[in-house]
């Protein structure tokens, strides 16, 4: 009964914006939350279910729609964490709870009687004048039944109901056998000769991390801030290899984190849900609610892409193989881990301009500032710290943030370093999405951003390198999506959109960066307080398109092995690692390496929601090219146009279709044609 009383999830948040109290929840309180959580879900359900009043909009698929308020409040706290600062006891909960989860899930959308009901709505959908959110919500309330087997038969449905059980858990699996397997790798250098090439930075930063772990040295690991410099600017070939095949080769080491068995057993339940379902395979199953629609639309994109810019790749390679040739005066064939190395090494001669010369130029501080400044000049918010907001780690950051009007409009949180109980990469993840209660009160967001970033050490703060603030400004562009939401419904507010429109406002920030007018404002050496030169802003504006053809097939050649995996009609018992070899060969550049293997730790496809989606970023990419051109032609900082951005593709999220939507905002079809012009393919 104490536990329970002193259950912050149990009360009402007595905190700034009733933000979770990251402060006082402790671990063990996140279990009965759950628990209870579940337990209240169902008995509303069952309520929903057994109405004995005639079906309505309101009285059924409303009343689904805010169902599960406990339970979405402890979920959103504890995914959130486990994601950011996990440890080996929130990893236990998480798969004791995920297979509860996931029989909660298939209670409501395998429920007979409340699909009934749901189904009497939607039979009369003509008749009920609904708005267009109300009418997008009913369609998807309807399909999101079907689709979770709602229409099977009673033998059809606990197949489902078991194969929904054993995915969830396997995925869980998969993402924290990746994250131990990442862990556990460290490259210690004890003589300082192997740190030849190496920038000062690079090596304090690593000499504290060593200092860290009581050692002495130099620690690199397989973290984003130390593994991408190290394999960019160390001479020392044979480390710079054994860190590539490291990095990849995790989850797919033969022992108890190995993931490929994890990868057969997802595939093979996908697949299977799929032919459930009635399709040929999980591609043509997933994709139905995208803006793709099907296998085939997918695949002409990339293949597209490949017309495009294989030839311009194969080009770049060839440059950088003889390039490398006369660095070493031998004929050496350029391989994985010698592509940054010596691209870097080509772009300082041909730009003059590296990432330790612009690095004293962004101060994550001052970035930062930079960032809301820029979301100050488009749209007007305005940004305000507040350090009583309770945050799960001392180094996560809270804002309030104001509209133009000074209304309220969200809470931010930022997390930037990178710690052990946080997974790789960087996201955007809503603490608590926007809606309109009962009373229709605004509910306003609360998001949080997530990075890998370099630390700051005891001489220097954190200096980012261009691909870092390239990578805040991108998850940025998701936090405005998610802040800017305006709709009635959790469901449909900010990010909940279809997967190949998800990274259009993320995507598009990213195209200020290589603007004079932005990075001359961004821009400001740590110590000194000057701008960064104009000639040298004019070096990463030419630089910007530096290997644009290995970037782009880089990408494809995931989106290939994306789909590979997930148009399989038959049972996959194969070989991983040569299946991934065949997959996606058709976008490879530099050469193949034995033993090495990228699907073992593709979190994105196999854990992150992306599958069978991975193009989306393509997909949107070519979106964000074309809207960019908008603001080109009226100014960047053009604030009509940010309005019109705002209030058709920001505000409006899943409320209707994202083709509508974005007709709405540019009035006209978009092509590859502004990607190939913004990245110099085409005049």
């Amino acid at each position: 009964m104490t536990k329970a009383i002193n259950n912050p999830f149990f009360r009402t948040y007595e905190t700034p914006f009733k933000t979770p109290p990251f402060d006082k929840i402790q671990t063990e309180h996140y279990e009965p939350a759950f628990e209870k959580g579940i337990e209240e879900l169902n008995k509303e359900i069952e309520e929903i279910a057994n109405n004995d009043q005639p079906a309505t909009f309101a009285n059924t698929i409303v009343a689904l729609e805010r169902s599960g308020k406990l339970l979405n409040n402890v979920s959103n706290a504890f995914f959130n964490v486990l994601s950011a600062e996990a440890n080996d006891e929130m990893m236990e909960i998480s798969q004791r709870i995920s297979p509860k989860l996931s029989e909660s899930s298939n209670n409501i959308y395998l429920n007979e009687k409340l699909f009934i009901r749901v189904k009497a709505v939607y039979d009369q959908k003509d008749k009920l004048n609904l708005s267009i959110e109300d009418s997008k919500l009913l369609d998807e309330t309807y399909e999101a039944f079907k689709i979770q087997g709602a229409t099977l038969n009673s033998n059809d449905k606990e197949k489902y109901r078991k194969l929904s059980t054993d995915l969830s858990i396997l995925t869980l699996k998969f993402d924290q056998n990746a994250l131990k397997d990442k862990n556990r790798f460290e490259l210690l250098i004890t003589n300082e000769k192997d740190l030849a090439g190496l920038p000062e930075s690079i090596r304090e930063t690593a000499s504290m991390e060593a200092k860290n772990k009581e050692k002495e040295g130099w620690l690199f690991t397989l973290s984003a801030p130390s593994y991408i410099p190290f394999m960019r600017y160390a001479d020392r070939r044979e480390l710079r290899e054994k860190m590539y095949r490291e990095f990849m080769s995790i989850g797919n080491k033969g022992d108890e984190y190995d993931n490929k068995e994890i990868i057969k057993q997802i595939v093979n339940i996908r697949l299977e849900i799929a032919k459930l379902m009635g399709f040929k395979d999980f591609a043509d199953y997933n994709l139905k609610h995208t803006m793709a629609k099907k296998p085939a639309n997918v695949y002409k994109l990339l293949n597209q892409l490949l017309d495009a810019y294989k030839p311009i790749a194969i080009n770049e390679y060839n440059t950088i193989q003889g390039f490398a040739m006369g660095c070493e005066n031998e004929n050496i064939t350029v391989m994985p881990w010698d592509w940054s190395y010596y691209s870097e090494k080509l772009k300082d001669i041909r730009f003059n301009v590296n990432d330790e010369m612009t690095r004293p130029y962004f101060e994550l501080g001052n970035v930062k500032e930079g960032v809301f400044k820029l979301a100050t000049q488009l749209y007007g918010i305005t940004f305000k710290e507040n350090k009583e907001i309770p945050v799960y780690h001392p180094e996560v950051q809270a804002y309030e943030v104001y509209d133009v009007d000074g209304t309220f409009l969200s809470v931010l949180y930022t997390d930037f370093f990178p710690r052990p109980g946080k997974q790789s990469g960087a996201w955007m993840n809503s603490v608590k999405p926007q809606y309109k209660d009962e009373n229709g009160h605004d509910s306003r967001p609360q998001i949080i951003i997530v990075m890998n970033f370099t630390r700051p050490t005891k001489t220097r703060p954190s200096l980012l390198t261009f691909d870092e603030v390239n990578t805040l400004l991108h998850e940025f562009g998701h936090a405005l999506h998610g802040m800017f939401a305006k709709g009635t419904y959790a469901s449909l507010s900010g990010t909940n959109v279809y997967r190949d429109f998800v990274e259009l406002p993320s995507q598009i920030m990213e195209n200020w960066l290589t603007e004079k007018e932005y990075l001359d404002q961004i821009a400001i050496h740590y110590s000194t307080g000057e701008k960064i030169p104009q000639d040298m802003i004019q070096k990463l504006v030419d630089a910007a398109n530096f290997n644009t053809g290995y970037a782009c097939c880089r990408q494809v050649s995931f989106g290939l092995l994306d789909m590979a995996w997930h148009t399989l009609t038959e049972p996959f018992d194969g070989d991983v690692i040569a299946f991934e070899k065949k997959a996606w060969q058709p976008a490879q550049i530099v050469p193949e390496v034995d033993g090495t293997l990228m699907s073992s730790s593709f979190g994105h496809i196999f854990s992150g929601g992306y599958a069978a989606g991975y193009y989306g970023y393509k997909w949107a990419e070519v979106l964000d090219a074309d809207a960019f051109a908008a603001f080109k032609a009226a100014g960047i900082f053009n604030k009509d146009i940010a309005k019109s951005f705002r209030d058709n593709i920001l505000s409006k999220g899943g409320a209707e279709d994202p083709d509508v939507l974005y007709k709405r905002f540019r009035k006209q079809e978009p092509t590859i044609d502004a990607l190939l012009v913004r990245t110099g393919i085409k005049k």
